[in-house]
């Protein structure tokens, strides 16, 4: 027979006495070591391929497959990278100023417009097909409009983001917003919780999840919206480089234009996962460790 547990009288376990076991269904929080083995465990896979692509990209143009004024070698991209640095770094700093505003004013007002719609029947009649109009139209037909509208600034190229980011985060707030068990709201109307209490400590919150969804589409979405915006009318930003770079047929350069325009759409991205992490660490997507990944 098991020996019993044994209790001393300071409150600690006897020798030989079963420790208490922990709660289940709460994983154990991993250290340091065990957070950068499951980070290594879900990034070997993408830098493999990434690996592979970047051999063949290699081989492919050093034995000049294809001519190198359409593809050109990493090392001609890599001499080009340095050597325009600074106008390539002054022109990142403006498409990423354009993807960061369009974006903070694209959640917002996805965010206030799905708490109307939600809300709201009517509002929910009135505004969902027209956001629904609003997106089909194809933004890149509208570039020009608003450039005639607003001059060649920064306006249309932020409105631009906002229009193209705007969707996610309407559909993905409507979704969250709806998702939340009706005996939870039944409940907080019989402890007399207000409009306002119930929003904020039942709805917003479960609405998390879904929400973090859209707003990681939205980011991606803004900057492309900010570069279809330099394409149409621009004097800077790395929309302009990339049509600088293909009327020249610069391919060093439209290549290097590219990547950078992809690590910042990676860097928004990683971040908006970090606010994910930290504001629904709750939640199953998070419990796995790596939340694009299944084991």
């Amino acid at each position: 027979m098991p020996a019993p547990e044994v209790t001393v009288s300071d409150g600690r376990h006897a020798a030989g006495a079963r420790a208490p076991e922990a709660p289940p269904g709460r994983p154990e929080r991993a250290g340091l070591g065990g957070r950068f083995l499951r980070f290594l465990n879900a990034a070997w896979r993408p830098a493999l391929l990434l690996g592979l692509l970047f051999a063949v990209w290699w081989f492919v143009a050093a034995r000049q497959y294809v001519p190198n004024y359409l593809v050109p070698t990493p090392g001609q991209v890599w001499r080009t990278m340095t050597d325009e640095w600074p106008m390539l770094l002054r022109s990142s700093y403006v498409t990423l100023y354009e993807t960061v505003i369009g974006f903070v004013l694209a959640s917002l007002l996805g965010l206030a417009t799905a708490i109307v719609i939600v809300y709201s029947p009517t509002m929910e009649k009135t505004l969902y097909p027209v956001v629904l109009f609003a997106q089909v139209i194809p933004k890149v037909a509208i570039a020009p409009l608003l450039v005639v509208w607003f001059g060649f600034g920064l306006a249309p190229k932020m409105i631009l983001a906002v229009l193209i980011a705007f969707f996610p985060v309407v559909i993905s707030g409507v979704a969250g917003l709806r998702s939340i068990d009706p005996e939870l709201l039944d409940l907080s109307a019989t402890m007399g919780a207000s409009r306002w209490q119930t929003f904020r400590k039942i709805r917003f919150p479960n609405a998390l999840p879904h929400l973090m969804a859209g707003l990681k589409v939205a980011i991606t979405l803004a900057v492309v919206g900010a570069v279809v915006g330099e394409f149409v009318g621009a004097s800077e930003g790395l929309g302009y480089v990339l049509q600088v770079a293909n009327g020249n047929l610069n391919a060093p350069l439209l290549f290097a234009d590219l990547f950078l325009m992809s690590l910042i759409g990676i860097v928004l991205f990683v971040l908006i996962e970090l606010a994910e992490a930290l504001l629904i660490p709750w939640h199953a997507s998070r419990r796995a460790g790596t939340p694009l990944t299944t084991s």
